[in-house]
């Protein structure tokens, strides 16, 4: 039987969502509103400088250290965030217990919390004097004001969004492949690697991209437990802010505008990856 398109209509015959233009109209008007001018000004202010001027702000030694360390502890967050954002989803999803609930609701505590709550926290915590710096530093570990405090600080932001991404995939997910190759004689590795994380993955891709932007601008809650040592600890968020403070508003933004378009770039590839994959999983 061919399925009927039913379309939802008032009394009068008219769609209860308003038509095609009024939509696309306040679309446009919130997004251009909301994201395409703040982007514009950017690259408006940016344009102010030459492009020696340009370049010499973007490529500084202070500004390089800072793009390099929020680049690699963002990804190096990323990914211990993909390993236990799936594992923290598997066990939602796939276990009862008592505080199920409970864990699933802090699971969203990263987005409600202040980040520069978070950061005091975080910087409590893992200093020399506190509960768990003390620890490590009898082991002469120094975690606060080191690249190892930034990436745990951005590991509790950007944790959620992996959780959140996986875990309607995984509800979703039909066990009777899992059966299937149990049936076949498959053990629980090889069938969750090739069965359950073929499923999963892409979700796990979308998760892992949006902890790693959310982990490139990140400012408040790593502010505080980096130390902001130049040339070491120092995020490229901080120097933005720091030049704004000193009124070098075309230098803050050149700044910005990189980390821009490395984010941009960023969820360019990964979006063409799930592209690619949905198309190769049909084919």
């Amino acid at each position: 039987m061919e399925q009927q398109i039913v379309k939802v209509k008032n009394k009068r015959g008219v769609r209860v969502i308003p038509g095609f233009g009024l939509s696309l109209g306040v679309t446009l008007a919130m997004l251009g509103t909301l994201v395409l001018i703040p982007l514009a000004s950017v690259f408006a202010s940016a344009s102010r400088l030459s492009f020696a001027e340009f370049a010499g702000v973007v490529t500084s030694r202070q500004v390089v250290s800072g793009y390099v360390v929020s680049l690699s502890c963002a990804f190096f967050a990323a990914l211990v965030n993909a390993v236990f954002g799936l594992m923290t989803a598997w066990v939602l999803v796939r276990y009862d217990f008592p505080g199920k609930r409970l864990m699933d609701g802090l699971i969203e505590l990263p987005f409600a919390l202040p980040t520069s709550v978070a950061g005091i926290s975080l910087t409590y915590l893992y200093s020399d004097k506190g509960w768990i710096g003390a620890l490590f530093a009898k082991a002469g570990i120094k975690i606060a004001y080191t690249r190892t405090g930034i990436t745990i600080a951005m590991v509790f932001v950007g944790i959620p969004f992996v959780v959140r991404a996986v875990q309607p995939v995984l509800e979703k997910l039909d066990r009777q492949y899992e059966e299937a190759a149990e049936m076949l004689g498959a053990g629980r590795i090889y069938t969750f690697f090739h069965v359950v994380l073929p499923e999963l993955f892409p979700a796990l891709l979308a998760g892992f991209g949006l902890a790693f932007a959310r982990g490139i601008g990140e400012y408040g809650s790593v502010v505080f437990i980096a130390g902001n040592i130049p040339n070491k600890t120092q995020i490229a968020p901080l120097l933005i802010m720091t030049k704004l403070e000193q009124y070098k508003y075309s230098d803050a933004t050149a700044v910005a505008l990189v980390l821009l378009v490395v984010s941009f770039l960023l969820m360019l590839f990964i979006n063409s990856v799930q592209l690619y994959m949905q198309r190769f999983s049909r084919g």
